[in-house]
C-alpha cells in the first residue's frame, strides 16, 4: 500500500519537470482511485472463488510494474500508466489481504486481526508520502529511489506471501470472471448503510491530504521541504491507525458516530488553518481528523465483517472499499477544478464544509441505527 501514495510528496517535482496544473495532478490522483474501484468492480468477489494467495501475489506483480513505469520517468502517459497499476494492485488488495489477514488468525484474535489488517492499510497509506518525502529532500535521487526502495518491498512482501498457507477452503483453477458489482448480501445490509457513508467522509479527508495537502503547503504555507510535506501526509494516516487501535475500547457500533464527530472537529481545523495560513493548525487538524476517520473505518469494517458470510466475506470487503474509493477521488477531483477557478485555499474551504456536512449526516444516521443481529467482537 505504501507504493499507492509514493508519488504524492513528488507532484510538485514532476510539474516542474512535465509541466501540468493542480487540477492535472487530481485528475492523476483519480486515476489511481478509478482504477481500484474498476478492479474492485470487476474482480473484487475473485479471492473467493480463486483463494487469497493467487490474488495478493497478482497485486504485487502490478506494483512492480507500477514502480518501473516511474522508474522510466517518459512523461505523463508513464505517469497515468503507473498510477493505473497501481491502482489496480489496491485493488485486489484491499479485499483479499483484508479477508486473508482475519481468515489466518485464530478465532480468539479476530479482533486483532482485524486491526492489523486496516492498520497495514492505513500505515502503508502513511509511509509512502513519508519515504519518498524524505528521499527526494536528502538524497540526489528524488524520482527514482523512492521506486527501487518500493520495488525492494515488493519483493520481500511476495516471498513471505508465497509461504502463506490458503484460506479459502476449496479454491478453484482459474474459474470465470462473475463481475457482480455492489452486491451486498442482504443480511449486511443493515450496517452497510452507515458504514459506507461514514467510509466515503473519512476517505475523502485522506484523498485531500494525499493529493492537494504538499502543494497547499508549498504554496501558501512557503513550506518547500518535501520531507516536511511528506509528513504532513504521513500525520493524518498515522492518526487514523491510532484511530483504530481505540476501535474496541470504544465498540464497534458507538466508533462510527464518534468517530464521525472527531472528524468534522479536525475538518474544522483543517478549514481555519486554509484560513489563518497556520502549518500547526494543518497538522492538528490532520491527527484529529485522522483519528476519527480511524475510529469509523475499523468499527465500520469491524461491522460488514462480522455480519457478512464467510462465502461472500472478500466481496462483501470489496464493495465496501468501493464506496470508500469514490470517497478518496470524486471530491479531490472537485478540489482540482474548482482551485484551477478560485484558488486553492477557496476550494479547499469548500470541500471542507461539505465533507463536514456529510460526516454530520452519516454520524447521525449511525447513532439513530444502530446495527441489530451483528455480534460485537471483544
Amino acid at each position: 500500500m505504501a507504493g499507492t501514495t509514493l508519488p504524492s510528496a513528488l507532484y510538485g517535482l514532476y510539474q516542474e519537470q512535465i509541466g501540468f496544473s493542480e487540477l492535472m495532478v487530481t485528475v492523476v490522483f483519480a486515476v489511481y482511485a478509478v482504477a481500484v474501484i474498476t478492479v474492485l468492480l470487476l474482480v473484487g468477489n475473485y479471492s473467493d472463488e480463486v483463494g487469497r494467495r493467487p490474488v495478493i501475489l497478482c497485486a504485487m506483480g502490478l506494483s512492480a510494474a507500477s514502480a518501473a513505469c516511474f522508474l522510466l520517468e517518459g512523461g505523463l502517459p508513464l505517469l497515468f500508466a503507473g498510477r493505473l497499476l497501481s491502482g489496480g494492485a489496491a485493488g485486489l488488495l484491499s479485499g483479499a489481504a483484508t479477508a486473508a489477514v482475519i481468515e489466518l488468525a485464530a478465532p480468539g484474535r479476530k479482533a486483532r486481526a482485524g486491526f492489523a489488517a486496516t492498520a497495514a492499510n492505513m500505515g502503508g497509506l502513511g509511509c509512502g508520502p513519508l519515504i519518498s518525502g524524505l528521499i527526494a529532500q536528502y538524497t540526489p535521487w528524488p524520482l527514482a529511489l523512492p521506486f527501487w526502495v518500493h520495488l525492494g518491498l515488493v519483493t520481500l512482501a511476495s516471498a513471505i506471501t508465497w509461504f502463506l498457507p490458503e484460506t479459502v477452503a476449496e479454491p478453484k483453477r482459474w474459474p470465470p470472471l462473475k463481475p457482480q458489482g455492489l452486491a451486498v448480501p442482504p443480511e449486511v445490509k443493515g450496517v452497510f448503510a452507515p458504514a459506507a457513508v461514514a467510509a466515503f467522509a473519512g476517505f475523502s479527508l485522506l484523498g485531500l491530504f494525499t493529493a492537494v495537502a504538499p502543494s497547499f503547503a508549498a504554496e501558501t504555507l512557503g513550506v518547500h521541504n518535501l520531507a516536511v510535506a511528506g509528513a504532513v501526509v504521513f500525520s493524518v494516516f498515522l492518526a487514523s491507525t491510532v484511530g483504530q487501535s481505540l476501535t474496541p475500547r470504544i465498540g464497534a457500533r458507538s466508533a462510527l458516530p464518534v468517530g464521525c464527530g472527531v472528524l468534522i472537529v479536525g475538518l474544522f481545523l483543517v478549514a481555519s488553518s486554509l484560513v489563518t495560513e497556520s502549518l500547526p493548525l494543518l497538522v492538528l487538524g490532520a491527527l484529529c481528523g485522522g483519528s476519527g476517520q480511524g475510529l469509523a473505518f475499523r468499527g465500520a469494517l469491524t461491522l460488514i465483517s462480522d455480519a457478512a458470510p464467510a462465502q461472500h466475506r472478500g466481496s462483501t470487503i470489496s464493495a465496501f472499499f468501493v464506496v470508500a474509493y469514490c470517497g478518496i477521488s470524486l471530491p479531490v477531483v472537485g478540489v482540482g477544478a474548482l482551485a484551477t477557478w478560485l484558488g486553492l485555499r477557496e476550494a479547499g474551504l469548500i470541500f471542507t464544509c461539505c465533507v463536514m456536512l456529510l460526516a454530520a449526516g452519516a454520524g447521525t444516521y449511525a447513532a439513530r441505527h444502530r446495527p441489530a443481529g451483528v455480534v460485537q467482537r471483544p
